[in-house]
């Protein structure tokens, strides 16, 4: 690496720390753990056990987060010092060494910005992720078995725990629905970027004369939560409960008896089914939760609305406004629409890489 890229590679790195601080209200986050501190210093803190729980949970967090900032800082600092001794020895052990931290640093960053940006309220939760194909029969069916391959393999990746809640095949092929629970630490923090319509061109391997096809797919994602932990009431008046029997890919989860539950939201028109468990009480269970998740994350977005509609920003939300591109044929490219993010690696995107594009969601929404 020349001095001059070795200076901007500083320069750079130097405006994005700085640039965190003011970002990620660091100062605030400084003043909280004294205002937190001072709390724990009260003789009568432990007064209330899960209160005071709750607040050294807090602190260590914030305390986690200032740690980090301040050793990105201090490595920048050493940066800056070897880089003054390589300028004046010109030594070519100083220069290896000097690489050898920025590159850490550089790394460092983009780990430190990534953390901060999977830091909202339900980001580290787990996530219910729906896929329901649009109108197109077998072509909209299989593209949803494309995409329920392609979130499985990038669970897979990110070290995620896989279950199939609901799995409805599709007549001939591919599925007409899926539900996942998709079970790590900020697994529904990456895949919040995944909510939308998805589309497909390509040329159809069902259509004889090999013309090509356009296919939707909605996908919708839902924090898991803790039901305890959420004010949601559900009246048994305002729920209509089906049971029927269990079928599942491949074979699996098939049952003899009506096990399998869905549960619609009369007032809403919501609608949760859930078959992987053999007992139709436990498939209640988790319906219900999923349910009451479902209308928790509804009372969240009908406020989120609101304060939109106030500060007047226009969302587009509709079947036609799909959220990223998946195209084939006449060429290879994946484009998101909502950040712009794009690449031609369509077999990498399809096989879970999906890295490109939720980074660049997660730093649009600062």
């Amino acid at each position: 690496m020349e001095q001059f890229e070795i200076k901007n590679n500083i320069e750079s790195l130097t405006d994005k720390i700085n640039s965190f601080r003011g970002l990620f209200d660091l100062d605030d986050k400084e003043t909280n753990i004294q205002e937190y501190e001072e709390m724990m210093a009260d003789p009568d803190f432990w007064n209330d056990g899960e209160k005071a729980q709750d607040i050294i949970n807090k602190n260590n967090a914030l305390k986690s987060v200032v740690q980090d900032f301040k050793l990105l800082e201090e490595t920048l600092e050493n940066c800056e010092v070897l880089f003054e001794m390589y300028k004046e020895e010109q030594d070519a052990d100083t220069h290896e060494e000097l690489v050898n931290q920025l590159n850490t640093l550089s790394s460092s960053v983009n780990d430190f910005e990534l953390k901060m940006l999977l830091s909202e309220e339900f980001d580290a939760n787990n996530a219910i992720l729906e896929l329901h194909p649009g109108a197109g029969g077998t072509e909209s069916q299989d593209w949803g078995e494309m995409l329920l391959r392609m979130y499985q393999r990038f669970a897979d990746k990110k070290g995620f725990k896989v279950e199939t809640l609901d799995y409805l095949p599709g007549d001939e092929a591919g599925i007409k629905s899926v539900t996942l629970l998709i079970k790590g630490y900020n697994a529904y923090g990456y895949l919040k970027a995944e909510k939308g319509v998805h589309r497909l061109v390509r040329i159809s391997p069902f259509d004889s004369s090999g013309r090509r096809h356009t296919s939707f797919v909605s996908c919708d994602v839902t924090p898991e939560f803790d039901n305890d932990n959420i004010e949601i009431e559900v009246n048994n008046e305002d729920i209509k409960v089906d049971t029927y029997r269990a079928s599942g890919a491949g074979g699996q989860h098939v049952n003899t008896t009506d096990s399998a539950v869905r549960i619609t939201h009369q007032p809403t028109g919501i609608v949760v089914t859930c078959q992987n468990e053999r007992s139709q009480i436990k498939n209640r269970e988790q319906a219900m939760k999923m349910l009451k998740a479902k209308l928790y994350q509804r009372k969240i977005e009908e406020q989120e609305a609101e304060l939109a509609a106030i500060r007047g920003e226009q969302k587009e939300i509709g079947w036609g406004s799909q959220i990223r591109s998946y195209v084939f044929h006449p060429y290879s490219m994946v484009k998101d629409h909502r950040t712009n993010a794009e690449t031609g690696n369509t077999g990498a995107v399809m096989d879970g890489d999906l890295d490109l594009f939720i980074d660049a969601y997660l730093k649009s929404q600062l």
